[in-house]
């Protein structure tokens, strides 16, 4: 199809990492089928929306958006995916516009032949607009939490072969992107799924994470690698000890969901580790890599929550010393044991526990900045700093914002610069 007939398309993402991910495979799947990005005022052919189930709130601005979109673009054919569609699909496919709906990721490339495209792409060839590049490595989750609803959804636990995923990163480092960011919902059980006993085979049960972020690294030098998220119980040593030999190449910066620091909470919730374990974790990372940025979620408010055990989670944060803290509310989700626990948090209670432990946390980020003064840091740079003429900002390996002087030539490459202060929430170094 030339470009005088092409189709248009426009795509938005709510949630997480992978479904951003996701978004792209499907993008340049239609990219494929001849479609292209309409322009600001441009009729749209197609609307893709990749929608969220994680919270009640999160289901909410997914509807808001696809109705929005039925209204500013009623020419539009709205396709839905993600964890709303798997959730609620007859609810979706009702919706305004919508004419096609899929809830498993697994079935994408199904989504894209039913579309007219004979041979779905096994990956994505870039990230437009975006100078760090996600690769979804695992799909799927075998825990079950016990608050959330995403195995439900997403399934049980799969991995991509190695050399799949090397291809892809492969060629998102010959279109310039710098920082490959290895994404999955369940990231540390990469290739592990027949050791959990689950029915979906492994691509390779002799491979783990660390293996797999060693060979992508090995590819070439000019790139670096950050984990998503990640269990503090799935950091194996072998991987601590191969981001201590690499701390050029691997970013120094763990993910590691805490959810509460209350032993009583936890197990409510079905985690894994107790409080204390989930510290010394922490402490062998701080102890093995140089300066490490851990960051954290929280959720607050869960059924039973005391404020004793709520005073628990604030002193275990603070222990830890987070460089980030994400805090959640608690939200309820059908389908999961938590949703009919005895013992259910007052909104407001739990809003006032979500500004304090934001409090906490903004006071944690503040600290771990200035902690990074007079060092070297290198900075992939993406963006000019708002107001600040001859200055661009970026994120350092740390995952803190940093500015460095510059113009927009800089833009998609790394910048070593010293911190010297902190203003405005940004790093500003010299070079």
């Amino acid at each position: 199809m030339n470009d005088s007939v092409a189709k248009t398309l426009k795509a938005v993402t709510l949630g997480c990492r992978v479904n951003q991910y996701e978004t792209e495979y499907l993008r340049q799947g239609f990219e494929w089928l001849g479609y292209r990005e309409a322009a600001d005022g441009e009729p749209i052919d197609v609307c893709i929306v990749n929608t969220c189930s994680v919270t009640a709130e999160s289901e909410a601005k997914s509807r808001k958006t696809i109705r929005r979109w039925a209204v500013a673009h009623p020419e539009s054919q709205i396709i839905v995916v993600g964890c709303y569609a798997g959730r609620a699909a007859d609810e979706v496919a009702a919706l305004p516009g919508v004419v096609d709906v899929v809830g498993d990721k697994r079935r994408l490339p199904d989504l894209l032949r039913r579309w007219g495209l004979a041979e779905p792409p096994s990956g994505i060839a870039r990230f437009p607009g975006r100078r760090r590049a996600y690769v979804k490595v695992q799909d799927g989750c075998s825990m079950r939490c016990s608050y959330c609803i995403v195995p439900l959804l997403r399934g049980e636990s799969w991995s991509r072969p190695a050399d799949e995923v090397l291809a892809e990163v492969r060629c998102l480092v010959d279109r310039g992107h710098r920082e490959i960011v290895l994404t999955g919902i369940h990231l540390g059980v990469y290739s592990r799924e027949r050791g959990l006993g689950t029915s979906v085979p492994s691509c390779d049960p002799h491979l783990r994470l660390a293996d797999l972020v060693a060979q992508i690294t090995d590819l070439r030098d000019d790139f670096r690698v950050r984990l998503s998220s990640i269990e503090a119980s799935e950091v194996t040593s072998e991987l601590i000890e191969l981001m201590a030999r690499r701390p050029e190449r691997i970013c120094p910066h763990l993910h590691l969901p805490l959810q509460s620091g209350s032993d009583d909470v936890l197990a409510r919730m079905n985690r894994r580790w107790p409080a204390e374990r989930f510290i010394q974790r922490c402490q062998e990372i701080r102890d093995a890599l140089d300066r490490p940025a851990l960051s954290t979620d929280v959720i607050v408010g869960f059924p039973g929550e005391t404020d004793a055990d709520f005073v628990a989670t604030c002193q275990v944060v603070e222990e830890v010393g987070f460089s980030n803290v994400h805090a959640f509310r608690f939200s309820p989700r059908e389908g999961t044991p938590a949703a009919a626990m005895p013992g259910q948090v007052l909104n407001r209670k739990a809003q006032q526990r979500a500004r304090d432990l934001a409090r906490l946390g903004r006071l944690l980020r503040r600290r771990y900045a200035e902690s990074l003064l007079g060092r070297r840091l290198q900075v992939l740079v993406e963006r000019p700093v708002a107001g600040r003429t001859g200055w661009m900002a970026g994120a350092s390996q740390y995952h803190v914002p940093v500015a460095v002087p510059g113009s927009r030539e800089l833009i998609g490459q790394f910048a070593s610069v010293t911190a010297d202060r902190i203003e405005d929430g940004l790093l500003f170094g010299g070079r």
